[in-house]
């Protein structure tokens, strides 16, 4: 049995700020029982500001939240998915990076995974969204094998992708991370939908921690997100969901369940060639 911590945050557009609230959790997640612990998507910094991105982000070897965080695996014990941070890259259009990392217990990074889908959408006549803008898209799908299961590592708006899920699931994965930054408008329509559906469409424990309420920034506008970190079983039973409040959420994973899943229903065996449509 795993305990696995979810980690809830109203991120700032502070990173230092947002830091010593995600290290306060962790220690608290450790001193639950937890083993492996997901933090949500951007947790160094939530901005909807380019400019003051420009100013308070920096490179993957210069960044603050992943050194502490390293730190924090090796001292606790932890795996440690940290759901992505907003990283500067040396990209000739100066787009940053959305990254996800997986953390071993002796402060490695076993894995690092870039956002593949970006968020280009218009919700409404007020609320809309070009992450593209800011933010390159990752071209490649990552799989980690851990002690603990084998895990399939996406971000946010991946959910609406299949494909990437089955991929991962029919490579083997047995847990799917979801960190996000879910809009409130889409996430109470769809949030708990899809990653129900990709529980049971893989077999696989879908963890979902979340980014919620409203951000408070020093530029730009502030930027509202739904909560509900969530914990999905393989057979698609809602095993936490996390409300709307910041805070650590803990769930037990039986990787026993993902057989049995998978027993019950054997759909990853049962691809066919099909043409069409014309």
């Amino acid at each position: 049995m795993t305990r696995a911590a979810l980690i809830q945050l109203c991120a700032s557009d502070d990173p230092a700020a947002n830091l010593d609230v995600t290290r306060g959790l962790v220690a608290q997640a450790a001193q639950a029982g937890a083993s492996l612990v997901l933090t949500p998507e951007v947790t160094n910094c939530v901005s909807a500001s380019r400019s003051h991105q420009r100013q308070v982000l920096t490179t993957e070897e210069d960044d603050a939240t992943l050194a502490a965080l390293r730190a924090d695996a090796a001292a606790l014990g932890l795996w440690i998915v940290i759901g992505s941070l907003a990283l500067k890259t040396d990209d000739p259009d100066g787009r940053f990076a959305n990254r996800s990392f997986l953390l071993s217990p002796d402060g490695g990074i076993a894995a690092r995974y870039d956002k593949i889908h970006m968020f280009d959408v218009e919700i409404s006549d007020t609320e809309s969204y070009r992450e593209s803008a800011g933010f390159r898209p990752g071209e490649r799908a990552v799989l980690a094998e851990t002690p603990l299961g084998r895990i399939g590592m996406t971000v946010c708006y991946d959910i609406r992708f299949p494909h990437l899920y089955r991929a991962l699931a029919q490579a083997g994965a047995d847990i799917l991370t979801v960190p996000s930054a879910f809009s409130p408008v889409t996430g109470a329509a769809h949030w708990e939908t899809l990653l129900r559906a990709r529980a049971i469409e893989t077999g696989c424990y879908v963890l979902a921690p979340a980014q919620t309420g409203t951000h408070a920034c020093t530029a730009g506008k502030p930027r509202r997100t739904h909560g509900h970190s969530m914990a999905v079983a393989p057979w698609g039973e809602v095993l936490a969901d996390a409300g709307i409040e910041p805070g650590v959420t803990l769930v037990d994973l039986d990787m026993a369940e993902v057989a049995r899943a998978r027993a019950r229903v054997p759909s990853l065996q049962h691809d066919r060639p099909y043409g069409g449509p014309a």
